[in-house]
């Protein structure tokens, strides 16, 4: 699940993790109100307008701008507010931007120089360990660090056993080349950093750039949090966060239906129950010159009404070509699978593509009876060989 930069900031500063500090606005006149009272707290004469979104290079796509008195501050939010934003990690069309965070100015002048870094917390699923990555480059895409100077990103590796040791954050400082006041708050900053990330089951913390002010003081200017989908149980206040406006719609109704679906850009929809079935189902199409146009996993109770959603959710896709039915019947039965798909034909009426049935295991014979028997244009088959040439044939 990801959050905004708004709500990552909110959870960092619980941890004791020093923020550029903000208020979120969904109208211009909240962001003139927002500036007001960030003048009035903070004592910044200067504001930053950002667009929250669940994607990054929001200043790349004109989502970042830099207010300079009040008037500025309406201006800028009433034209980031509402406009269709489009990132280098957003689709051609954009995401809509519902709100805009008003944030204080933390570049002001003083003695020393300022300067940003890249950090981020994440699992590396290799070692099976959290790592924490950092560099002097930031505020830059790290892609383009790693491509071009790959020698400026540093990994630390966490042993889960022990957490994060004392040593590893000093070595993080002295690694970005900070001495005096700014190397014991990037210490305290690595620290609070790591235990709000082990602490809310994150998958994932970004902070492109962290800054470290003119006056030595180390800031996260940014926050990109995804948390562990399988964590937010046990946090039902972070999980109070999801903006659903953010997801893709048809996602979102099939979660609502407990359904696992992930739309993708092909021209075969997949029915499936069993995660690794449906991966193996997804290999076959492409084998079979098709494309899979989602993962969808009905799971272990496939009855009537879910297949019936399922095919509905399927359907939403204008690129979907053929529907291809892969369920092995172990808890369920196969029958049952077969008279739900027969049911939910009739119910959609009208289905102009063609739908290929396999289903084996359990009742497998009797299920492919009630197919053939239905009248209707579907096409059944026992082996995967035969589902991947009638996709092939068919698409």
């Amino acid at each position: 699940m990801n959050l905004h930069e708004y709500q990552g900031k909110e959870i960092l500063n619980s941890f004791g993790v020093n923020i550029q500090r903000g208020i979120v606005a969904s109208t211009p006149e909240e962001a003139v109100a927002a500036a007001k009272k960030l003048n009035e707290t903070t004592g910044t004469s200067w504001w930053v307008v950002k667009a929250q979104i669940h994607a990054g290079g929001r200043g790349k796509g004109g989502g970042v701008k830099l207010a300079k008195s009040l008037d500025d501050v309406r201006e800028k939010a009433e034209n980031i507010i509402g406009m269709n934003l489009v990132t280098p990690q957003t689709s051609k069309e954009g995401k809509k931007v519902h709100q805009v965070l008003i944030a204080e100015d933390v570049y002001y002048p003083g003695e020393s120089e300022t300067s940003e870094i890249y950090m981020s917390v994440l699992l590396d699923r290799q070692k099976g360990r959290n790592i924490i990555m950092y560099s002097t480059e930031g505020g830059m895409d790290i892609e383009e660090v790693a491509e071009k100077t790959p020698e400026l990103i540093f990994t630390e590796e966490i042993d889960p056993r022990v957490g994060l040791q004392g040593f590893q954050a000093r070595k993080i400082a002295f690694n970005l080349g900070l001495s005096g006041t700014a190397f014991k708050e990037m210490v305290k900053f690595v620290s609070a950093l790591y235990t709000a990330y082990d602490s809310i089951d994150a998958s994932l913390f970004e902070i492109n750039p962290v800054l470290k002010t003119s006056d030595n003081k180390i800031l996260a200017v940014d926050a990109k949090v995804t948390l562990d989908d399988n964590g937010v149980f046990r946090h039902p206040d972070y999980a109070a966060m999801r903006d659903k406006r953010e997801e893709d719609p048809t996602e979102v109704e099939a979660g609502e239906a407990g359904l696992n679906f992930v739309k993708l850009d092909g021209n075969v929809g997949c029915m499936v129950n069993g995660a690794g079935l449906a991966m193996a189902t997804m290999d076959i199409i492409k084998m079979a010159g098709g494309n899979p146009a989602n993962f969808l996993d009905v799971g272990g109770t496939a009855d009537a009404a879910r297949v019936e959603k399922a095919f509905r959710i399927i359907l939403k896709d204008e690129n979907v070509k053929a529907i291809l039915v892969n369920i092995f019947g172990g808890i369920v039965r196969c029958d049952r699978v077969a008279q739900g798909i027969v049911d939910a034909y009739k119910n959609i009426g009208d289905i102009n593509i063609p739908i290929i049935v396999r289903l084996q295991g359990t009742n497998a014979e009797e299920a492919k009876e009630i197919i053939d028997q239905s009248g209707l244009k579907v096409h059944s088959a026992i082996m995967l060989k035969e589902a991947a040439d009638l996709v092939k044939e068919l698409v």
